[in-house]
């Protein structure tokens, strides 16, 4: 990224100013980055622990599943889920609250004994499946945001602090020729002034 700017003392109060900006935000976008990597990582941590443990209880329940193919499809269906929003480091992230379900009516009596645990089953795993989702989300959220975080401290360590200081330093260097020109200059014209007096006694 060029840095536009004049030789002039004008240029140089505005590029000081928009360094000292750039130096001031820098840790704080700094703590953000790094608030959001550990946010990130206990966040895939725990989208780990949550497939691990829907994974045991689908493989718990695999026992089961000669008898699930006397469950009727579409007993229970999700009828809502209340989301919440949550700010983690300045982003907001969507958290899974109460999961409702909708239950068909059906007779105890004439169905088999296991048909209740069933239910408590699919509500427990589907409760868990939909965590997962909201986990990954989170994940996806918090990533994207940490990338774009690392890239403007990149931008600002790596291009637009050093370019600014480097643009600076020019412009003082062309300030400070230019009055030591204009200072050599008058030094001439007086040395001039004062021989051309001296001559004319």
């Amino acid at each position: 990224m060029a840095i536009k700017y004049q030789y002039n003392k004008t240029s140089l109060n505005d590029l000081n100013k928009q360094l000292k900006v750039r130096e001031k935000a820098l840790p704080t976008i700094k703590s953000k980055e790094s608030a959001l990597r550990m946010e990130v990582k206990k966040a895939k941590d725990k989208a780990d622990a949550i497939t691990a443990e829907l994974m045991r209880k689908v493989d718990s329940y695999d026992q089961m599943s000669a008898l699930w193919v006397e469950f009727e499809p579409g007993l229970i269906a999700i009828e809502d889920v209340d989301i919440k929003i949550t700010k983690i480091a300045g982003v907001k992230i969507p958290l899974i609250g109460e999961v409702k379900f909708s239950l068909k009516p059906f007779n105890l009596f004439s169905k088999p004994l296991w048909y209740a645990e069933g239910v408590a089953i699919l509500k427990d795993i589907a409760r868990l499946g939909l965590e997962r989702e909201f986990i990954d989300e989170k994940v996806r959220l918090l990533d994207f945001t940490r990338k774009k975080t690392t890239q403007k401290v990149n931008l600002y360590e790596k291009v637009q602090i050093p370019g600014y200081k480097e643009a600076i330093l020019k412009i003082k260097r062309f300030v400070e020729d230019e009055e030591n020109l204009s200072k050599a200059a008058q030094k001439i014209v007086k040395d001039r002034h004062e021989k051309m007096e001296e001559e004319k006694r």
